[in-house]
């Protein structure tokens, strides 16, 4: 059983995660401090099977929070743990499972977790992607390694293009600083999108590369990124982002410009 606990105050957060370990030693339990983090970790693939949050938090509020944690995992068993009860009648009419008053006892703990059902794994069928700051790649909660630092490079550039069909020369111009569409160049985007299918492919995920003739894209419907979903208007991406956007690549600084000048503007 996986259990998060999400609480600002760093004291009563151990306190909490100390009384359900207390309570169930077999369950894996993961505390973070904002709730923002809490659903990067969701979106990363980690399905909670139960959340213990606090209500009154800064940013992302807990009843904010349970919102958006029933969209991306309604099977989750949301239990609000506060120090005022006058937050009861808010909290039930979203429908969450469990209202308890601080502090925690053991036996409170073993209450709620015996009326959480046995579900099976959820399946995941979207690839999660990080794009400000570093771009990473997860697959189950855990980072993709590419055997071929290009071809890492090469999925990076198809998703800065949203979905967009994009030409031989416009890769190696992106990759390389060199637009000629030579025999050579083909080749090389060639044997890089091969490579990216087979690491894609280790995952099921070979059918995120479409290519027709010489053009090269992605199905945009197969990715979960910050940055597309900022571009949507989440105001949790709107934050995350910090002026930084895949930064080891020099090509993605437009795209970098255009984040931050959207971001100032709207501010």
């Amino acid at each position: 059983m996986l259990i998060f606990v999400v609480d600002d105050e760093d004291s009563v957060r151990e306190e909490t995660k100390r009384t359900i370990q207390e309570a169930d030693p077999t369950a894996e339990v993961a505390d973070y401090k904002r709730a923002a983090d809490a659903l990067e970790a969701i979106r990363g693939g980690k399905r909670a099977d139960v959340v213990f949050s606090d209500i009154e938090m800064p940013g992302l509020s807990g009843l904010e929070f349970a919102v958006k944690l029933k969209g991306l995992s309604p099977d989750t068993r949301i239990v609000f743990v506060t120090g005022y009860r006058e937050y009861a009648v808010e909290a039930f009419k979203i429908k969450v499972h469990g209202y308890l008053l601080k502090p925690l006892s053991v036996d409170d703990i073993r209450e709620e977790l015996k009326y959480i059902p046995r579900k099976e794994t959820a399946i995941q069928d979207k690839l999660v992607v990080k794009c400000f700051g570093h771009f990473d790649v997860y697959w189950g909660g855990k980072p993709i390694f590419f055997s071929r630092r290009q071809s890492k490079e090469l999925l990076a550039y198809l998703i800065d293009r949203e979905g967009a069909a994009c030409s031989s020369s416009e890769i190696a111009l992106a990759l390389w600083k060199e637009g000629n569409d030579t025999k050579a160049e083909q080749n090389r985007i060639r044997v890089l999108v091969n490579d990216l299918r087979n690491t894609l492919k280790e995952i099921g995920m070979e059918d995120l590369i479409i290519r027709e003739h010489r053009d090269i894209a992605i199905r945009k419907d197969l990715v979960d990124c910050d940055y597309y979903r900022m571009l949507e208007g989440d105001i949790e991406a709107v934050n995350m982002y910090r002026g930084e956007y895949m930064i080891e690549y020099s090509w993605a600084e437009l795209t970098n410009a255009k984040l931050y000048f959207r971001n100032n503007v709207k501010r």
